[in-house]
């Protein structure tokens, strides 16, 4: 039984350790995704996967809307997703981001979200995070249009 209700979808897994090209069949480009789960509500900042890591904080429908997302952007970091209008406990938010600066040393923080108004509010919730951790690291915002298309790219 999971700790997130006793849902088995929810427990812990590492997939940093897979092997290269394993369950792809020819011609398919591999999941970068190396772990789960990846819902900002119900990830561990204590899970190995996010120690010392760079962290990707993404907005639910980006990786709908950027083609090679995985390819160019989630290659070689954790990732958290969520969605600053839909998601209940922002303020959880706050102190889950702030965990994963101060308890699992994250290296840094990039936050992708989309060109809609209420995306910018997951570039709060991490300023508020960044602004409460002791530790400090550098903090990318990454906004993409609806079609995927970066339109800003700037380290805060």
């Amino acid at each position: 039984m999971s700790a997130f209700g006793g849902c088995p979808g929810s427990s812990m897994q590492d997939f940093r350790k897979k092997e290269a090209g394993s369950g792809n069949k020819e011609g398919s480009r591999q999941s970068q995704l190396r772990q789960w789960p990846i819902q900002l509500h119900l990830v561990s900042p204590l899970a190995p996967y996010y120690e010392k890591a760079d962290l990707l904080l993404s907005a639910d429908c980006v990786a709908y809307s950027v083609g090679d997302f995985h390819k160019d952007y989630l290659k070689e970091k954790s990732i958290a997703i969520a969605c600053p209008k839909l998601d209940e406990g922002q303020d959880e938010y706050v102190e889950k981001i702030k965990s994963l600066i101060d308890d699992a040393q994250i290296n840094t923080l990039t936050v992708m979200t989309m060109q809609v108004p209420c995306c910018a509010g997951l570039v709060a919730t991490a300023r508020r995070a960044l602004d409460a951790a002791k530790k400090k690291i550098p903090f990318k915002s990454i906004v993409v249009s609806l079609q995927g298309d970066v339109l800003s790219e700037e380290w805060l």
